[in-house]
């Protein structure tokens, strides 16, 4: 199934690379031309984990990287659809739908983008990074996790890091560690890119608000069907013409000012 315009295909997928990303988190490559070329940063592709009727819906999962004709997932174990994707092999097929998603916005007279991610909001941040700097903006790196063993900083610039345990860097939230570094380095026009849990990102926009810097934001959020068709994903607006938009497909990628995160 392919519709014509937003380049959403669905496929048997092969694993061409199934390995431990950092302590409890799992990277998995996909050979796919059709999403290595058109995957956008900040998009998803929608994962059917079993083989059977089990788990019934998709798993969303952010793109992490494009190599080649290959992309690139990372991800933990929350639940039984994480878990069976985690027991797959290399060689195994899954069947994919994407790229799927509203892509970051990369584009306009900003001059530094700095990149914030929580935990595994760090997934989206390579493939981001790859496309700024080929639009060459400067790219800053603002990382958070609770240990040391749980930081994903490949692929990434000029990177600061936060632990939740002190065992590297700052010693306490990647937010916290961001508004430290807004007053002590110079930022030409600066624009935030931020993703990770709902509580981060709003601590972040709050930030930003305050600081009067562009933010933009990738939400989490049930998107089963990918494709607005189940209505599980509403995210609450500010603008009052419209009281919600579904992450899935208005998203997940919105400007802080546009909607409310609770």
């Amino acid at each position: 199934m392919i519709e014509q315009g937003r380049h959403i295909a669905q496929a048997l997928i092969p694993i061409v690379e199934h390995r431990d990303a950092a302590e409890g988190i799992f990277l998995v490559r996909l050979r796919s031309k059709h999403l290595s070329e058109f995957a956008e940063p900040g998009q998803f592709v929608n994962i059917r984990c079993g083989d059977g009727c089990l788990p019934l819906l998709r798993r969303p999962f952010s793109i992490s990287r494009v190599e080649g004709d290959s992309i690139e997932l990372m991800f933990n174990v929350v639940g039984q659809g994480t878990r069976m994707l985690a027991s797959r092999k290399v060689g195994d097929r899954v069947d994919v739908l994407g790229p799927l998603g509203k892509p970051f916005n990369t584009k306009g007279d900003f001059r530094t983008a700095l990149l914030v991610g929580g935990g595994l909001g760090a997934a989206p941040l390579p493939i981001l990074t790859d496309r700024l700097t080929r639009e060459n903006k400067r790219v800053i790196s603002f990382l958070g996790a609770r240990s040391r063993t749980q930081l994903m900083d490949k692929f990434l610039l000029d990177v600061h890091v936060s632990t939740d345990d002190g065992s590297l860097g700052y010693h306490g939230t990647v937010v916290e560690l961001l508004r430290n570094s807004l007053t002590e380095m110079q930022t030409e026009k600066p624009k935030i890119f931020g993703c990770g849990p709902t509580k981060m990102l709003k601590a972040l926009a709050e930030l930003a608000d305050k600081a009067g810097i562009e933010c933009e934001l990738s939400l989490e959020g049930d998107m089963a069907c990918g494709m607005g068709i189940c209505q599980g994903c509403p995210v609450e607006r500010t603008d009052g013409k419209k009281k919600y938009s579904l992450v899935c497909v208005e998203g997940p990628t919105f400007n802080s000012h546009d909607i409310l995160l609770r």
